[in-house]
């Protein structure tokens, strides 16, 4: 039976578009920061810093987390989101950050990529 190790780069990526999602809370600059800072916890990271930008009727958020970052962009008159969740921690779940913020932006549809991202060197 071979042995399995750790890798030394920790890496998982969760990302993918969300479609036919709330109006308002994709306008909503304050809210969509709250969603970000609340799936960092749900996601068990730690949150460093987050800067957000109205752009038209569109947001984007961006927070930095220890372990890497959460993003949504939003274009609200497609009624449409993009979410990134990248994560260099072997102790956090990007996943469930990413899910948090599907369930919070009411997406009715929604697409899913995973990358894994670690290195052995």
């Amino acid at each position: 039976m071979g042995v399995v190790s750790t890798p030394k780069v920790v890496g998982r990526q969760v990302y993918g578009s969300l479609y036919e999602c709330d109006n308002e809370v994709l306008k909503d600059v304050k809210r969509l920061e709250e969603i970000v800072k609340e799936a960092a916890k749900v996601g068990n990271m730690t949150l460093l810093d987050i800067k957000s930008w109205k752009i038209g009727e569109g947001v984007s958020v961006v927070a930095i987390v220890l372990e890497s970052h959460i993003t949504i962009h939003t274009w609200p008159e497609y009624n449409f989101a993009t979410v990134d969740v990248y994560s260099c921690g072997a102790h956090t779940d990007p996943y469930k950050a990413f899910m948090y913020i599907v369930n919070e932006l009411k997406a009715k549809r929604y697409t899913i990529n995973e990358a894994d991202r670690s290195s052995e060197f």
